[in-house]
């Protein structure tokens, strides 16, 4: 990799994921409470990390969590708590849903504590060790959900110790790829869909995303030699072998699929480099949607 900012920031993870766990004893009272009925909300890859939260909190026996991108939220449903994820804090679907829910116990995660919508939520969970100079995310959004995970639970020191691991795994021989859909189940399905949106924010590259048991339903057809299928987490019985069938290769890594995430932020960031890209300035992005 060049020298470029996301090219740190996602080899920071491990550190970051760690530093977040330790902070858990002083953010309790604001993250969710077990048995809490909760709604987690974000945009783009924010959105997909509350969704692979929502999952594993549910999993984990510890109440009904719902997953909403920001322009999304039932205004009638009512919740015990609502978390929004911001990496600035400036997104206009999230300060805006802050605002109009004056009768809901709400919490921001942000990488900014002093930013407008901090400023308007009940309870802030402040991970600025985290925030990025890339506009690319990835450190903040794998911080945010290792810190949601340790609170339900989960050793992140061992998550850590997996990333370490994908930060060492060989990639170049999957750079050739001329197409990649990402699969996984339950808590992974959200992290499949911020695989594609990173290597087509990236790298400019094809990239779709399904839960693994849907992919049969339709997406394998456009499997062919040259295409990756590429799995975080466990995969369905029998399909590495449809998927051989078809030509296209079977990627999967024996990583809990946060982990398994830095190989595809990695993968994301060769591809941007070997096109010539610059992966800390996708076209068309800025480091936060603010609507006028």
């Amino acid at each position: 990799m060049t020298d470029t900012f996301v090219s740190a920031e996602l080899a920071s993870q491990p550190a970051t994921w760690r530093a977040a766990a330790a902070l858990l004893p002083s953010f309790t009272d604001a993250l969710p409470q077990p048995g809490e009925r909760v709604a987690v909300v974000g945009c783009g890859t924010s959105w997909f990390i509350a969704m692979s939260y929502a999952v594993a909190r549910e999993q984990a026996g510890l109440g009904v969590t719902d997953a909403f991108a920001g322009s999304e939220y039932p205004a009638s449903r009512e919740y015990d708590r609502v978390v929004t994820i911001s990496r600035s804090g400036t997104t206009t679907e999230i300060v805006d849903l802050l605002q109009a829910l004056p009768d809901q116990r709400t919490v921001l995660i942000t990488a900014v504590p002093d930013s407008p919508a901090a400023a308007v939520a009940d309870d802030v969970v402040a991970l600025p060790f985290a925030d990025e100079r890339s506009v690319v995310q990835t450190r903040f959004a794998t911080t945010a959900l290792a810190l949601l995970r340790a609170s339900i639970g989960d050793d992140v020191d061992a998550l850590a110790a997996q990333a370490e691991i994908a930060l060492a795994l060989p990639i170049d021989d999957l750079l050739d790829a001329e197409q990649v859909s990402f699969v996984g189940r339950g808590a992974a399905v959200g992290l499949t869909f911020e695989a594609a949106l990173k290597t087509r924010e990236a790298a400019q590259f094809w990239a779709e995303s399904y839960p693994a048991m849907d992919y049969r339903h339709g997406p394998i057809a456009i499997a062919q030699p040259g295409r990756l299928v590429w799995s975080l987490g466990a995969a369905p019985d029998g399909l590495a072998d449809e998927v051989a069938a078809t030509g296209a290769r079977f990627v999967a890594h024996d990583l809990d699929p946060i982990a398994g995430l830095v190989v595809v932020h990695r993968f994301a960031v060769a591809l941007a480099e070997g096109r010539g890209l610059d992966p800390d300035n996708p076209r068309s992005l800025t480091r936060s949607v603010i609507l006028t």
